[in-house]
């Protein structure tokens, strides 16, 4: 009998919607809109939309799998037991690129902003401050990481809330471009081919980033079959009305706006639409936007890490190990910790390349792991569920191949290449010992070792 402290069960809807959206981060918007922006030809609002119905078929996906299996793992358990082991490992070992430098992307982005507002302290300062915090907060548990998120995503909420009302003054007193808030234009590709506008939207699928690392809280939120499925849909549609109301009020008012560089055109957007009082309620909504994202990838990370420690994929003794008081994986916490110090070296763009690959990969197999299950396993085959369990997963797993073969090449050059590293240490690690994991049949319990 296996005595080791177990996750606590306390998380309820509202806390993991606010953990979700708190990864996902809405103002990622305006962090990445001059990129975004330059990527999609203007078309903001058709990339955005056609983002959404890619990851709402994921969605539905993972809300369908979490059901089957509502422990953590994500993608990793998913794959594992509905297909392959073998294969799970593969992906798991893609899903880790995402879950491993979001850290690393929230940190940078918290140390280039304070920098911007405290010129005189290094970037390399705030980002080992961060990572102590980081590191505290999720270690203390995981209550406090949702009641830290839900303040920050009811912060960010409000601040875009009040970028549109802004947005729709201007067009009501004539000072944008256009006089009336009702528009087909922006939902019209006019002369932008629509292979620019789909390049545009497999970048922007990495704004919706968070509504499946919420799976990997499953073993800490109430009735996980039910919670889980609800909150991410709730995430999802929340983040796309956010962020087509942005790109539709702004693409309105300001169809001819221009900017000089990528990196920081949503400051000047921001800047022409409020002036100097919103743009300085911008930089601060910001930072504390990138701090709680930095929060919960922390906590993502951590919770993945365990479920492949738990069944010997990684050293168990290590990565399975749960503190007796705080009840959370503190030694993947530090070790996470220690490997964010990588935001000291590395640029913004290394880890948005890793992230985006491992996402689009993991989401890809999600969905072919819903046919393997219900089509395939459990032969649900009448008409309703030929629909549910085989149709609506393989227009997602196109939609998602896709966009993932959209992405640059130097992208799916590193992308390859880890998987090959993980396809090396699988061999090195089955020759080396018995097959660490076997094929799975049960629903959701792992043999104790």
């Amino acid at each position: 009998m296996n005595n080791q402290p177990a996750l606590s069960k306390s998380l309820k809807v509202y806390q993991i919607v606010f953990l979700g959206l708190a990864w996902m981060t809405p103002m990622i918007f305006f962090t990445v809109y001059g990129v975004a922006y330059d990527a999609a030809g203007g078309q903001m609002v058709l990339a955005y939309l056609i983002a959404f119905l890619a990851i709402f078929f994921t969605a539905y996906s993972y809300s369908r799998m979490v059901k089957a299996y509502p422990i953590a793992g994500s993608a990793y358990t998913y794959t594992k037991k509905a297909i392959h082991p073998r294969l799970g490992f593969l992906v798991g070992w893609a899903l880790l690129l995402d879950y491993i430098f979001s850290p690393i992307i929230a940190i940078l982005t918290f140390g280039i902003f304070m920098h911007t507002e405290f010129p005189s302290i290094p970037v390399y300062v705030w980002v080992i401050v961060m990572n102590i915090i980081l590191a505290l907060v999720n270690i203390v548990g995981i209550k406090s990481v949702a009641r830290i998120s839900g303040i920050s995503v009811v912060v960010q909420i409000l601040f875009i809330s009040l970028f549109c009302l802004f947005t729709i003054k201007d067009i009501a007193t004539g000072q944008a471009s256009s006089s009336t808030l009702f528009s087909l234009h922006p939902f019209l590709a006019s002369d932008v081919p629509f292979t620019t506008i789909f390049s545009g939207a497999a970048l922007i699928c990495f704004c919706f980033l968070g509504f499946d690392a919420v799976t990997t809280m499953a073993e800490e939120t109430i009735q996980p079959e039910r919670t889980i499925p609800k909150a991410i849909f709730l995430i999802v549609c929340i983040a796309a009305v956010m962020y087509i109301a942005i790109s539709y009020f702004t693409q309105i008012a300001y169809p001819g706006f221009t900017f000089t560089n990528p990196d920081n055109a949503a400051y000047t957007l921001v800047k022409l639409v409020g002036g100097n009082l919103l743009s300085s309620l911008f930089i601060t909504v910001l930072i504390i936007a990138t701090f709680t994202q930095g929060v919960s990838s922390v906590t993502s990370v951590t919770r993945f890490l365990y479920a492949l420690g738990r069944e010997s994929v990684l050293p168990q003794k290590v990565f399975s190990y749960i503190h007796p008081t705080f009840k959370t994986p503190v030694v993947n916490i530090l070790l996470v910790t220690a490997f964010s110090f990588l935001g000291m070296f590395i640029d913004l763009n290394t880890a948005v390349t890793f992230v985006s690959f491992g996402a689009l990969t993991a989401f890809t197999f999600v969905n072919l792991s819903v046919i393997a299950h219900f089509y395939i396993k459990l032969k649900k085959r009448s008409f309703t569920e030929t629909i549910l369990y085989l149709i609506f997963p393989l227009i997602g797993a196109a939609f998602i191949g896709w966009l993932l073969t959209l992405l640059n090449k130097d992208t799916l050059l590193i992308g390859v290449a880890w998987l090959t590293i993980g396809f090396l240490y699988l061999f090195v690690k089955s020759r080396l010992s018995a097959p660490f994991v076997k094929r799975d049949r049960s629903k959701v319990t792992v043999p104790e070792k």
